[in-house]
């Protein structure tokens, strides 16, 4: 397919119009003509409908020319990069699991970026199975991944599968958040059966690859609220729990001053002795740029302080 052509079919698509389309590309109207017919017999449909008024798009013709101009740009991204034509900027991408002391390690890795440096940071928050596979498939440079315990052998040989290496960050057991207006921080001691009548607020995706949420959530924790609100984004989850005193979540340790500006309070459960790993991971063969090790030395630190 002639990329040339496909920038015609655009202009036409834009203008509805050979006669103006041909001025802007400075192409003869014949010659347009050509290309636009020479691309419709390559594509096997019209892309355009004739008329006296001018052209408009069949069906058919909608929907290339919307992934023509997707294409087209994608192009220009890749010319210019290697052109000189942008400023060539360094990149950075960390796929991790959703913790609040990772991310007061972004803030804090943030902070080190010289107001010189052409960088673009990439950060996704997503459960471990996405990450995973954000490392192996789409060119992340660094995961954190979360398992159970008990998971551990399912996990390193899911890694070794995939030729990923990893250091084992933290371990830790989940405590409750909650408002501290929450008639449940007021407790002496919590218990499963004391969160029964609340609202618990969790992460919308399961925690573990191949097993369903439900399935999940039993064996790590108890499943007995009446009353559930799945969120994919933590600043949701935090105005929920903030605004909402029948909320409550299980959660890794935040940090105090995320808890001071969103009013809440974290509590721990006798009764849950179920521990947590977070792992960093990154392909064997990669080579840690100067960006994962910062970012690492900070994550270590914020770990230390919270965790």
């Amino acid at each position: 397919m002639n990329f040339l052509h496909m920038k015609y079919a655009v202009e036409v698509a834009k203008t509805s119009s050979i006669n103006k389309a041909s001025e802007k590309l400075y192409v003869g109207q014949s010659n347009l003509s050509r290309a636009i017919k020479e691309l419709e017999a390559d594509l096997g449909f019209d892309i355009f409908e004739r008329s006296a008024k001018g052209v408009k798009l069949t069906p058919d013709g909608e929907v290339f020319i919307r992934y023509a101009k997707n294409i087209l740009k994608e192009v220009e991204a890749v010319r210019n990069m290697f052109s000189g034509e942008e400023v060539k900027k360094k990149r950075f991408a960390v796929s991790a699991s959703r913790a609040s002391y990772i991310t007061e390690a972004l803030t804090e890795f943030s902070k080190e970026l010289g107001r010189e440096e052409a960088v673009e940071i990439f950060y996704k928050e997503t459960n471990s199975h996405r990450t995973i596979k954000n490392i192996v498939d789409d060119g992340y440079n660094l995961g954190i991944i979360r398992f159970a315990e008990n998971y551990t052998k399912y996990y390193m040989a899911m890694l070794e599968e995939k030729n990923l290496t990893y250091d084992i960050l933290a371990e830790f057991k989940y405590v409750l958040v909650m408002s501290k207006d929450s008639e449940l921080a007021k407790k002496e001691k919590i218990t499963y059966d004391d969160l029964k009548d609340y609202i618990e607020i969790a992460h919308a995706d399961p925690y573990v690859p191949t097993l369903p949420f439900a399935e999940v959530r039993k064996e790590e924790l108890p499943d007995n609220s009446k009353r559930r609100i799945l969120v994919f984004e933590r600043a949701s989850q935090f105005e929920l729990l903030s605004q909402n005193p029948e909320c409550f979540m299980w959660v890794s340790p935040i940090p105090r001053e995320l808890m001071e500006r969103y009013g809440l309070t974290l509590r721990s459960c006798e009764e849950n002795n179920r521990t947590y790993k977070e792992a960093i991971i990154h392909r064997k063969d990669y080579v840690l740029s100067r960006f994962d090790k910062l970012f690492i030395e900070k994550l270590i630190e914020s770990k230390n302080k919270n965790l």
